[in-house]
């Protein structure tokens, strides 16, 4: 089933998502109407606070990215969940690259990242994992990763350019946006 994704101005894309156990109800389905979700609305990675369920799960697939001349030829290709990650460190020159989110449609801008990071996590099976990414990849598990801290990119924005985009991002958060998925759309205030 392909959930809604919640949109800019809602308060719970703010808020830092709590660890799950093997046991966490309905964990398979979810992942797989997370995995659904991401297919339709043509994304590469999708963090639970984005299907408005508060718990430290993400999903990259960047199997379906086809490389062009300026991407990394490198790039690894990986299909996985990721629960409960935790950056251990990260290494390498700070990185600006272009990114867009599913939850801030339509708006694209430069973030700085490190170029490698180091993450622990367990996968759908509760497989524990400790290993270093590089590059795009690195990028992705970062924007995602930053989803389970109530982080977004456009947090990590020049505050110039944010100013710049303070019309666009209201137009999100009050729904006046066209889009092929469903959004959820902050809560009307009374």
């Amino acid at each position: 089933m392909v959930l809604p994704i919640v949109a800019y101005g809602h308060p719970n894309l703010h808020k830092i998502s709590q660890p799950i156990a093997a046991d966490y109800p309905d964990l398979a389905e979810l992942i797989e109407n997370m995995w659904e979700t991401l297919y339709q609305s043509r994304g590469v990675g999708l963090a639970a606070p984005q299907v408005n369920k508060q718990i430290r799960l993400f999903l990259i697939d960047t199997q379906q990215l086809v490389a062009d001349e300026d991407e990394e030829e490198n790039l690894e290709k990986i299909k996985t969940a990721f629960i409960n990650a935790k950056i251990l460190e990260t290494r390498g020159n700070l990185c600006s690259m272009e990114e867009g989110c599913l939850s801030i449609p339509k708006i694209q801008e430069e973030v700085l990242r490190p170029k490698e990071v180091r993450l622990s996590y367990v996968d759908e099976n509760f497989v524990a994992h400790d290993r270093w990414f590089t590059g795009y990849l690195a990028r992705v598990i970062q924007h995602e990763y930053d989803h389970l801290e109530g982080i977004l990119f456009v947090d990590k924005v020049h505050s110039l350019r944010k100013i710049m985009l303070k019309r666009k991002l209201e137009d999100i958060a009050k729904g006046q946006i066209e889009l092929p998925y469903r959004m959820i759309f902050q809560p009307t205030k009374r």
